[in-house]
């Protein structure tokens, strides 16, 4: 299991820079949405490719039979 972090790097001239790892597919902008918001005007996003990649999820089924001759 990947770690989700998020890493903000505030530039003297008060641009902020966010930047979101562990987190598969674009799941990331809702994640951010509300902290984008309240840092104000967003000039530009570059995806990674966290984001373009697909989370896969496996299921296994199973069935067990019981077989006696008498």
């Amino acid at each position: 299991m990947n770690m989700e972090t998020l890493e903000f790097i505030i530039y003297p001239d008060g641009r902020v820079k966010e930047k979101v790892t562990g987190i598969v597919g674009a799941s990331c902008q809702e994640v951010t949405a509300a902290i984008e918001k309240e840092l104000g005007i967003v000039m530009s996003t570059e995806k990674t490719s966290d984001y373009y990649a697909q989370s896969v999820e496996q299921s296994a089924e199973t069935t067990n039979s019981v077989q006696s001759s008498w």
